[in-house]
């Protein structure tokens, strides 16, 4: 079989990855293109050791599996498992739950859900490349019902926060129509919080299109126009956020109808999730890109991102956002 070859279905990846030297030399080629490496000494010069399907240094002589300082590290979970779990939440628009993961991999609910927030963390990209030309910004809350609470917690809840947005999340999104997403959970509505993101993500002299929160944060450095979403208006010519509403739709079809109930703490990892599937729908050039180009991308993202269970869960101080 071809030495590039990728699977372009989840049934030609679960047969494919059936032999555990064939998912070692798949994510061996995926981190290293031009060969392994030692993550102690960086040295090429290797020994592979075939009944362990691990490399051994020949100079400093330490021995290291393709799992070392991945999201796979430590993980006693095989990776027919990891590729076929990473293959479902980067090609399934609304997501999967730990839940079907644990009946379909047949492991733990508990493991399946470390699994798939160690993949989310894969899934985070960190670009230093800001937005440009038409950019659609608006925010939106994201919570529990308040149909759904207790009486007492609903009264609390109104009480605190009004219009039911006490214990909800505020998220930020910024849209370039035509090309990427970029969204994350933020304190709160208020110029001092937003304005600065916006500096950070959005190229000076772009455009920006808002609703009527956005005359709280404009600035000279845009262009803006903004939409009143309280009094009807929803599309005026070339202004609208409709872009940026229609990500919000599919991140909260995702909360909602999948994951059910996301605590806040986790939230950041889930809305990573949904960004990822949403940006690369397309490549740069406009083309429509494959479950298996997301898949081998997702893939190539595993290097340098372990995460321990006590991050995870907050344990460990050095929580990895």
């Amino acid at each position: 079989m071809d030495a590039n070859f990728v699977p372009d279905s989840l049934q030609d990846l679960i047969v494919y990855f059936s032999d555990p030297r064939t998912c070692v030399e798949f994510m061996a080629r995926m981190r290293w293109p031009d060969g392994p490496v030692c993550p102690k000494c960086e040295s090429k010069r290797l020994s592979f050791l075939q009944t362990r399907l691990m490399w051994k240094c020949l100079d400093c002589q330490k021995q290291f599996s393709v799992k070392v300082n991945s999201i796979f590290e430590d993980s006693p979970i095989g990776l027919d498992k990891w590729l076929c779990a990473m293959w479902l939440i980067s090609n399934c628009k609304n997501g999967v739950s730990s839940y079907e993961i644990s009946r379909d991999l047949k492991i733990s609910q508990k493991a399946a859900w470390f699994m798939l927030q160690r993949i989310r963390h894969a899934m985070a990209t960190g670009t230093f490349t800001k937005l440009k030309g038409d950019i659609e910004i608006d925010e939106t809350f994201i919570g529990g019902k308040a149909r759904n609470m207790h009486k007492d917690r609903k009264l609390r809840a109104q009480k605190e926060g009004g219009r039911n947005l006490a214990n909800k999340s505020t998220v930020m999104g910024m849209l370039e129509r035509k090309g990427k997403v970029k969204a994350k959970v933020i304190q709160d509505r208020k110029r001092e919080t937003m304005a600065p993101i916006i500096s950070d993500h959005v190229e000076v002299g772009s455009t920006i299109y808002s609703d009527e929160h956005g005359q709280q944060w404009s600035s000279w450095d845009y262009q803006s126009d903004m939409v009143n979403h309280a009094a009807g208006e929803y599309v005026r010519g070339n202004v609208h956020t409709n872009g940026i509403e229609n990500f919000w739709s599919l991140l909260k079809r995702g909360l909602g109808g999948t994951y059910i109930s996301v605590e806040p703490f986790h939230l950041f990892r889930y809305i990573d999730e949904q960004v990822f599937r949403y940006n690369h729908r397309k490549d740069e050039d406009g083309n429509k890109l494959s479950d298996a180009d997301r898949f081998t991308l997702l893939c190539s993202q595993v290097a340098g991102r372990r995460l321990t269970w006590n991050q995870v869960t907050g344990k460990d101080s050095a929580v990895v956002h």
